[in-house]
């Protein structure tokens, strides 16, 4: 992994203001980095302004203080240098696999043939070699997912968002799910910035988990992943591993329990 940084999120704040209704303070202060080809994870309470610090990292909502910069450049709208994958897949259901793992290069201009080629290699490394010609309705939602990540990553973007992208999964292809994502991820180096509510999944897919305050979200602690990679589902019997969710844990339950007392 290069020390360069690719993404630098400095004095974030966002504040929702709702008529003839209080305004809700989302984030507060938030400064962070991650360097290219980083894996990092942002957990915390639900209401914590994760989502929303991934929406503004990739500019389809503006914060109401502090900016985001991608290798030094500013971010003020969504852009080809970030690709988005959200909890429900968003395939056009009138497309096979290999059309939509190529939408997005067919929207930029890329000739037809040039796409489906470059949307072939991504095929191969979500594994989904044998599907081209299926529509999604075909695909078990496990795979759905594995060809949005394949179509986000054929646009060649700096930096991959994922919003709980196995949240609608059930536990046991979630687990499969997060070892074929490390193997994309151990295939392509992506920067990659994941949201999800799930520690174990954090610990095991992280280099860094990032643990968000109770709202307004602030950084509660980063929290360094120092176990070995290549990982397998077993890392997670290790008492190192469990050492680390179990941290991770007690710091969201503190959260939660100051969120309650708040109201």
């Amino acid at each position: 992994m290069s020390n360069a940084i690719r993404l630098r999120v400095e004095g974030i704040g966002k504040v929702f203001t709702r008529r003839d209704k209080p305004s809700v303070e989302a984030l507060r202060g938030i400064d962070m980095t991650v360097a290219e080809g980083e894996f990092v994870s942002i957990v915390g309470a639900s209401g914590s302004g994760k989502s929303t610090l991934l929406r503004i990292v990739d500019g389809l909502i503006a914060p109401t203080g502090g900016r985001v910069l991608v290798d030094g450049r500013e971010v003020d709208r969504p852009g080809p240098d970030r690709a988005m994958v959200f909890q429900q897949d968003s395939l056009l259901p009138w497309k096979t696999v290999v059309e939509n793992v190529a939408y997005g290069l067919t929207l930029a201009g890329v000739a037809k043939a040039d796409a489906h080629r470059t949307a072939q290699r991504f095929i191969d490394i979500a594994g989904l070699q044998g599907f081209e010609q299926h529509y999604p309705h075909q695909l078990s939602g496990g795979m759905r997912q594995r060809v949005n990540v394949a179509r986000a990553l054929a646009v060649d973007p700096k930096i991959l968002l994922l919003d709980e992208p196995f949240a609608a999964l059930d536990a046991q292809t979630r687990e499969i799910m997060q070892t074929e994502l490390l193997s994309i991820w151990q295939e392509t180096r992506k920067t990659v910035l994941l949201i999800t509510h799930q520690i174990d999944e954090a610990v095991f897919l992280s280099d860094r988990v990032i643990v968000f305050s109770a709202r307004p979200g602030t950084i509660r602690e980063e929290i360094p992943v120092p176990l070995p990679r290549p990982r397998s589902l077993h890392l997670k019997r290790s008492p190192e591993f469990v050492a680390l969710v179990d941290r991770i844990w007690t710091l969201i339950e503190e959260e939660v329990r100051a969120g309650l007392k708040q109201g």
